[in-house]
């Protein structure tokens, strides 16, 4: 019995490592391929239709932070994000019945969706914060931010850092604070280094910077 019951557990084991490893591969293909592909932006702004329900007709969001300004993000900040949810590798499940193959679309229409929400025209008075830290935050974004997402939070496209400026201050806070406890699990690992010392009134503090940028 005990042997027949070991030999199950390995199954189990050898079935989800090689599951975590399909899903994995299965990932970067879909990646690759979206950033190699190129984009209908016209069949984008259709597809973006679906996306318009939460973050709106401008890609704006809502300034209470429930979603992102997602307007004039990198296109191939865009593809990453949506691939790593549809692959379940970063957490969202609001997203997930919105970007499965089966609603959102192709490989195709990742590209295009994400090539025409980054023509669209950031929102220019996103939510923020109190405001009351911002000396500090100024110090603490040069240190820890400026050298991957740039003095101003324009980013890195090819380096699939994301443009940060002008981002609501309610859904900056949450991210960063899901990225230091784990629950986003696809945050970069420089970045994780980045925010292991920092405590949750510094993340206040540079939600609110980020947000006013």
């Amino acid at each position: 019995m005990n042997s027949i019951r070991g030999i199950l557990t390995y199954i189990s084991i050898f079935l989800v490592c090689w599951s975590g490893a399909y899903a994995a591969d299965d990932h970067q293909d879909e990646l690759q391929q979206a950033l190699k592909l190129t984009p209908d932006v016209d069949h984008g702004k259709q597809v973006y239709q679906l996306c318009a329900s939460c973050h709106y007709h401008n890609g704006w969001g809502k300034a209470d932070g429930s979603f992102p300004v997602i307007a004039g993000q990198h296109r191939q900040v865009l593809i990453k994000q949506l691939a790593d949810i549809r692959s379940r590798k970063r957490n969202n499940p609001t997203m997930y019945p919105f970007t499965d193959s089966t609603t959102l679309g192709d490989v195709q229409a990742v590209a295009d969706v994400a090539a025409y929400v980054a023509t669209l025209s950031p929102d220019p008075a996103p939510g923020k914060g109190g405001g009351e830290q911002l000396a500090k935050a100024k110090s603490l974004y040069a240190k820890h931010c400026a050298q991957c997402h740039g003095e101003q939070g324009a980013g890195v496209a090819e380096s699939f850092y994301p443009r940060l400026k002008g981002q609501h201050y309610a859904y900056a806070l949450r991210q960063l604070r899901w990225m230091k406890s784990g629950f986003r699990r696809n945050a970069d690992k420089a970045m994780l280094a980045q925010l292991a010392d920092l405590k949750d009134e510094d993340l206040m503090s540079l939600a609110d910077y980020i947000s006013r940028l």
